[in-house]
């Protein structure tokens, strides 16, 4: 952000402007937002469609797919420890 603002380098942390600091935190807690966004998103993603394709292949094409799927996503959410995954990520965004 000190490159983006075109201002010098200081030399002390402490020195810094709050228009740099601020639009750094925001940049940072997107970043972590997206990859525990996308890590949550990719496994359900996956049952999605293997029981979409699952259905399909045995020919119910009229069953939603987000009745079968969502016990099993659920299930993966309660096996894996989803709650403290999420909070073990937020937390470590600050260490």
């Amino acid at each position: 952000m000190v490159n983006l603002s075109k201002s010098e380098r200081p030399k002390n942390p402490d020195h810094l402007s709050l228009m740099t600091l601020i639009p750094a935190f925001v940049l940072s807690e997107l970043k972590s937002a997206m990859i525990i966004g996308i890590t949550v998103l990719l496994p359900f993603l996956v049952i999605d469609l293997v029981v979409g394709s699952g259905l399909m292949s045995l020919g119910m094409m009229m069953l939603p797919p987000a009745f079968i799927s969502l016990p099993f996503k659920l299930l993966l959410f309660v096996m894996v420890d989803g709650w403290s995954m999420i909070a073990r990520a937020l937390v470590a965004n600050y260490h």
